[in-house]
């Protein structure tokens, strides 16, 4: 089964594996790498399982030098040309907000 067929649960639990691993690579104890990110050695416990929150968890990337890791794991999106002749200067705030009305042929007015 591929990790993308997988329930969120596991997926978090496969990372956590991972994380271990990286560790035992890094040939460092759970407790050297709290030391480094700056965290309890409960977290890196349970980040190791899968149960951590986002902040702690690049906390302990840090820690074992895996932060070059996160570009792959989430790139950067791209703007595509659309997007970019539309906000023609303007920077994004949000995804959602107010649409202009458009007119039945579908132009803005």
């Amino acid at each position: 089964m591929s990790i993308k067929d997988k329930a969120p649960a596991a997926i978090a639990e496969e990372l956590g594996t991972r994380l271990k691993h990286a560790r035992l690579n890094s040939d460092m104890t759970q407790t050297e790498v709290a030391e480094r990110a700056g965290v309890s050695r409960k977290i890196v416990l349970n980040a190791e399982k899968g149960r951590v929150q986002l902040e702690a968890l690049i906390a302990i990337m840090q820690a074992l030098d895996l932060t070059s890791q996160l570009d792959r794991f989430l790139p950067p999106p791209a703007i595509s040309p659309l997007q970019l002749s539309k906000l023609q200067g303007k920077q994004r705030q949000r995804a959602s907000g107010q649409r202009k009305a458009q007119d039945e042929g579908g132009l803005e007015w």
